[in-house]
């Protein structure tokens, strides 16, 4: 119940964030070499099929391998020293467009036969629909939005 009643939290604070006039500068770069993921370390601009990032309202980022390490982060931000950052910006690439999506309005498949960087992986899609076919086309057992994600949802 925690983590959805933080979940929610979270979601209206993006939310707000965004409607309340997130700057031009606030939309997501693509990683360089040297970034890696902010929660396993992994280097992340070769994973570009499967890159997501949270945009913070100061123009940096922090970027992950895969929405599943996006969502430990976000679930657990004073883990990670960002309980105190404005995020103005959450994405994810959509798995069929291999390109940024904003990831409050995203579709995440769960427990599918793909597999990201690191194993089992939230598969994030636009639409709704594409959703439902990417999960009967590869056993996926579930489709979430991202408010239905908690940290006992998110692949080991």
């Amino acid at each position: 119940m925690e983590s959805r009643k933080l979940t929610a939290g979270l979601v209206l604070a993006i939310f707000m964030c965004c409607v309340c006039g997130a700057a031009a500068g606030d939309k997501p770069q693509s990683p360089g070499p040297d970034d890696r993921c902010a929660v396993c370390g992994m280097f992340v601009q070769k994973y570009h099929n499967w890159v997501s990032t949270i945009v913070f309202k100061d123009g940096s980022q922090a970027f992950f391998d895969g929405p599943k390490d996006l969502f430990r982060y976000l679930l657990d931000l004073e883990k990670y020293k960002a309980q105190e950052r404005t995020i103005s910006g959450v994405f994810v690439t959509d798995y069929y467009r291999v390109r940024f999506i904003d990831a409050t309005t995203a579709h995440f498949v769960l427990g599918s036969d793909v597999m990201g960087p690191m194993g089992g992986e939230l598969i994030p899609l636009e639409k709704r629909e594409e959703a439902e076919t990417f999960a009967q086309d590869h056993g996926g057992r579930e489709i979430l939005g991202f408010d239905d994600v908690t940290l006992n949802k998110i692949p080991k």
